[in-house]
């Protein structure tokens, strides 16, 4: 049978590769992004309770109503923006399928996304099967900033959308206030959409503020905002994402969204709307505690050949290895951190995966969403290198 690929250049996820790599040779994962430690012990008894109390059947197609209203409060609190829960807000399957619903649903074939590099790796296959074409920006290291002119530059008749990821994975970056206000000065004239990923949104470090693209007051209206309960509940497996964005855009994402998924777990649902409710605190702590984490991090490796500039956002940590030679040479990343897996024993990402046009960057991102017992025991082995 002749079957032709729509996605002919895509192969497995590096984090799938790396992960499967460290199982392989039993390193220490700090590849894939995920917790080694449990969501918070009330919000599992919480399932428990709602899987007990019959929550099991289907939930609504856009989600359930209390948990759509408790992400409207959360939203009025961090960013100062009513939000109607019942208009505005679309439950998802995690924030992946968010990003990939909305991208179905609003971009046309023949149109133009502007990504900026290194991207994650579910924008361009998704903006692919709309027929649509990637248009692929470098981000400026070693701080990964986005150059305003090359996107004005490469903004054209057929530009559909935008799509902005801060905090960024895997670059660690995130947008200033000065970077947002020059976004709505070059989308002002336009009919360019946005699509924020900000599921790290409440994870930015020595008191940055996280500047939400929803909560903006001009862009707020052509923005669709991705977020994630995976990564603010350290439970990633549970797969609970959602959407912000005005109806009309809310509207045709429920379109893609009810014939893709159609609804999300119910049980967890229902209990993480309760958590919210009983526990208001908890996301505005996960800055303080994630720093800790970095600071931990960074502190071990301090006797190591790595240098870096610590991670503005996300759980992640970029390292720079060029001072690292091996037989002579510094390694291409994807070659390095195959070093590091085989020889130290410790599992990273290579960011040229993420690069529709690599360069050389001799960058590898960590994840630090680890106890300190596993953090300690990965930089032990990374100073020895």
């Amino acid at each position: 049978m002749n079957i032709v690929s729509k996605l002919p250049h895509v192969g497995t996820t590096i984090f799938t590769v790396m992960s499967q790599r460290a199982q392989e040779t039993g390193a220490i994962n700090l590849s894939q992004g995920f917790p080694n430690y449990d969501p918070p012990e009330r919000l599992r008894a919480l399932v428990s309770e709602q899987i007990a109390a019959s929550r099991n059947q289907y939930a609504p197609m856009i989600g359930v109503d209390t948990l759509r209203e408790a992400i409207a409060t959360k939203f009025q609190l961090t960013h100062n923006r009513a939000i109607d829960p019942i208009n505005e807000v679309t439950i998802t399957l995690g924030a992946t399928e968010g990003l990939f619903s909305t991208i179905l649903a609003l971009v046309h074939a023949g149109d133009e996304v502007i990504v900026f590099d290194p991207s994650y790796d579910s924008y361009a296959p998704a903006i692919t099967l709309a027929g649509a074409k990637p248009v692929h920006i470098p981000l400026q290291p070693p701080l990964f900033a986005i150059d305003w002119q090359r996107v004005r530059d490469a903004i054209t008749p057929s530009t559909r959308m935008l799509i902005i990821n801060s905090p960024h994975n895997p670059a660690t970056s995130i947008l200033s206030a000065d970077d947002v206000a020059q976004l709505a000065d070059l989308l002002r004239d336009t009919s360019v959409l946005v699509l924020s990923d900000e599921v790290y949104e409440h994870i930015v470090f020595d008191g940055r503020r996280h500047e939400s693209l929803c909560g903006h007051p001009e862009l707020s209206e052509r923005t669709v905002g991705v977020y994630s309960f995976g990564k603010s509940m350290h439970a990633t497996g549970w797969r609970v994402g959602y959407t912000i964005a005005s109806p009309v855009l809310t509207r045709e994402i429920r379109r893609v969204h009810q014939f893709n998924t159609f609804s999300i777990t119910a049980p967890l649902q229902y209990a993480i709307a309760e958590y919210l409710r009983e526990a208001p605190g908890h996301c505005s702590e996960l800055s303080v505690f994630y720093q800790r984490k970095r600071d931990y991090f960074l502190n071990c490796l301090k006797g190591s050949r790595f240098t870096f500039a610590p991670a503005a956002g996300t759980y992640f940590q970029l390292l720079n290895y060029s001072d690292i030679e091996i037989d002579g040479r510094v390694q291409h990343d994807m070659e390095f951190a195959e070093t590091l897996i085989r020889e130290v024993g410790v599992a990273a990402i290579p960011l040229s995966p993420f690069y529709a046009d690599p360069p050389q960057l001799p960058y590898l991102r960590f994840c630090f969403a680890k106890n300190e017992a596993t953090l300690a025991q990965a930089a032990e082995r990374l100073c020895k290198l």
